[in-house]
């Protein structure tokens, strides 16, 4: 297709084996793929980088990259898997967490990992481009008898000779009665070497994770590591002691408001490299830092914005921090983040 602006609406039967170019301008080529897996892919290149998105598969983004970086953690996986839960494709460089449960289900929580976003099958996706970039989007309905209602619709734009990208969600409660509403921007960034995190915020502001998930398998190692957190025998704002990072490391901020309007968060590399998010406090008022090291997974996420703790739908209700939306109330979140 030759340079325009305007919408391009996609069907799951433009989707092949091989590589078909969509759209190309000046600033980016657009081609549709699909895995050896069965799952559709759109890759977009600008002069930057490249992004793959999933765009019916919770509109996951599976890869990033600009200058030559990967910005993607290190998995196990080649290709996204056919999956309902998140744990069986857990490759992507971001994926949309929640909507009406999140995070790490606790003890008396019966929800999934993550909730019913990260892989929900989108019934509609389409192209929009602008004279500043293109942006992917999709839609999905969420419909239970007897249960909750809502529209959700993602997006993430790409934009001209940027190295950064953002990502939206907007959720609409649909039903006839309050719902809940748990969110996170899950980014599962590489993990870079004596890299150095910070934030416009102090450091103090996060709090070691003392409760242990499930799929956490602690060793004595990791449990003595963790103590000297807690009692600030140790500080950990440098990327500098992988040994200590397997089991993962998990910090929470809470109330971001009392800090900054908006948040920015930077982990940089020593070798020049850097990346970043920022997001509203307003929207996001909660962060959490995941660290992992080992032969199979690197993740360097050096902040999860959310609208809660990710410790399951129970801890959130409990903790009074688990926000509704109202009879067709809507709500909408966006993250910047990228290589600088």
């Amino acid at each position: 297709m030759a340079s325009m602006t305007g919408t391009i609406e996609l069907q799951r039967e433009f989707f092949k084996e091989s590589s078909k170019v969509i759209f190309t301008n000046g600033e980016f080529i657009v081609k549709l793929f699909r895995y050896p897996s069965g799952i559709e892919a759109i890759e977009l290149t600008n002069s930057r980088g490249r992004m793959v998105v999933l765009p019916y598969m919770g509109q996951m983004i599976w890869d990033l990259e600009f200058d030559g970086v990967n910005l993607k953690m290190k998995s196990m996986f080649s290709q996204p898997k056919k999956a309902d839960k998140i744990i069986d494709t857990y490759g992507c460089f971001a994926f949309h967490s929640g909507l009406i449960r999140n995070g790490c289900p606790g003890p008396n929580d019966n929800h999934e990992l993550h909730g019913e976003m990260p892989c929900a099958e989108m019934d509609r996706a389409w192209l929009e481009i602008t004279d500043m970039g293109i942006k992917v989007c999709g839609q999905t309905e969420y419909v239970k008898g007897f249960g909750h209602h809502y529209f959700a619709t993602p997006s993430v734009e790409m934009f001209n000779g940027e190295g950064f990208i953002e990502m939206n969600m907007n959720v609409k409660n649909r039903s006839g009665a309050e719902m809940p509403l748990q969110y996170m921007c899950h980014t599962n960034y590489a993990y870079l070497e004596n890299a150095v995190m910070k934030q416009n915020m102090p450091n103090s502001a996060f709090k070691l994770r003392e409760s242990i998930p499930g799929h956490v398998k602690p060793t004595e190692k990791w449990l003595d590591y963790n103590k000297k957190l807690l009692n600030g025998e140790e500080m950990l704002t440098v990327l500098n002691n992988p040994e200590m990072y397997d089991p993962e490391i998990v910090f929470f901020a809470d109330e971001l408001n009392l800090y900054q309007e908006e948040a920015e968060f930077e982990m940089a590399s020593p070798d020049g490299v850097t990346f970043f998010t920022r997001f509203s406090t307003a929207e996001l008022n909660y962060a959490t830092k995941w660290l992992l090291h080992n032969t199979d997974q690197r993740v360097g996420a050096f902040v999860l914005p959310a609208t809660c703790r990710p410790e399951g739908f129970n801890a959130a209700e409990k903790a009074g921090t688990l926000i509704t939306l109202g009879v067709g109330e809507e709500r909408s979140f966006t993250i910047v983040t990228g290589k600088k």
